[in-house]
């Protein structure tokens, strides 16, 4: 029979609770878990109630601090036995939601997912048969996610929040900070300040001010200690946006004048000086009819930047920008 023993205590002291089948809630039994003893069965522990949040993949033995299990935090609060299993081992990973997109099967582990899919990110499996686990970075490290076999349309359907983006309100991700896997107009609740950011998967528009206004920054996945390597003029984020992944065609065209109007050029590829090729420094409206871009105030994409969603612009103050004078002009790429 399974057993698990969550300790209160740092190397099994304190008060504990002994348990033996599935538990939704371990909030009356314990107040924190700094060390596990596992004396039957496997377990995956959770963060937080009804299997929510963190998740943690335990076999038989002794954790004597949250460290050893590879925890993020003191805080165990619902848990759940694995039924014992001895038959093969078949799933297929999708980098598009829904099964959609470039497919691969597998029948055994994969220490580094990113060499043989070639996506970084996976969007949604198929669990043939038996139990797996997916890891947040290569090498079976970081985060860590529990799938049981049947059909995960969205990566949200496993405990997963990609794309996820977190604020930090000092730098070199210090401070209280804010974890962001949706679009979010207003951010002031969450975080006073913005000194660092980091992008564990997706890619971003962070902005000055609430409600998508002010300076804008495209956030791509890594990390970024201080807002000076974001380009940022200030240490104000207000809102964010995720950019929806994309691998299809690019095109706009850009326009001399408001409504349309003027001199105009049609665009398919990344420009780094508009003035040599439109001849004129003036963008005031803009047609995006693929893909997703990016303005920038200087040549050679420096300066201020301003995201453009397919879609009409009749103006640039529909855009952001109170000036319509531009330098260059980008796709916005490695999205997946």
């Amino acid at each position: 029979m399974g057993k698990i023993i969550f300790y209160e205590g740092r190397s099994f002291q304190g008060r504990h609770w002994e348990c033996n089948t599935d538990c939704m809630d371990t909030f009356r039994h314990f107040n924190c878990c700094n060390s596990i003893r596992v004396s039957g069965g496997h377990w995956v522990a959770y963060e937080k109630p009804f299997y929510m949040g963190y998740q943690y993949i335990l076999g038989p033995g002794e954790y004597p601090d949250y460290h050893s299990w590879m925890g993020f935090n003191n805080c165990v609060r619902s848990c759940q036995m694995l039924s014992p299993y001895r038959g093969s081992y078949k799933m297929r990973i999708y980098n598009r939601p829904d099964l959609m997109g470039n497919m691969m099967e597998f029948m055994d582990d994969c220490p580094n997912v990113y060499e043989r899919f070639r996506y970084s990110d996976i969007y949604s499996c198929n669990i043939l048969e038996g139990f797996w686990i997916f890891y947040e970075h290569p090498n079976y490290k970081g985060r860590q996610y529990f799938l049981r076999p049947g059909e995960y349309r969205a990566c949200g359907d496993w405990g997963c929040h990609n794309p996820m983006i977190i604020f930090y309100e000092d730098r070199n991700f210090q401070g209280r900070h804010y974890e962001c896997s949706s679009d979010c107009p207003e951010m002031q609740n969450h975080f006073s300040r913005c000194n660092s950011i980091r992008v564990e998967s997706g890619c971003w528009v962070a902005y000055e001010k609430p409600n998508y206004g002010g300076y804008q920054y495209m956030l791509h996945k890594g990390e970024y200690p201080d807002y000076q390597r974001w380009a940022g003029f200030n240490d104000c984020i207000r809102s964010c946006r995720m950019v929806p992944p994309y691998n299809g065609n690019y095109r706009m065209k850009i326009f001399e004048r408001s409504d349309f109007a003027g001199q105009n050029l049609e665009l398919m590829e990344d420009c780094p000086n508009l003035h040599e090729r439109f001849h004129t420094r003036d963008i005031s409206s803009a047609n995006v009819l693929e893909g997703y871009w990016m303005l920038h105030e200087h040549p050679n994409y420096r300066g201020r930047q301003y995201f453009l969603r397919p879609g009409e612009y009749r103006r640039h103050s529909e855009w952001g920008s109170s000036s319509s004078t531009f330098g260059s002009l980008r796709r916005v790429t490695d999205l997946n």
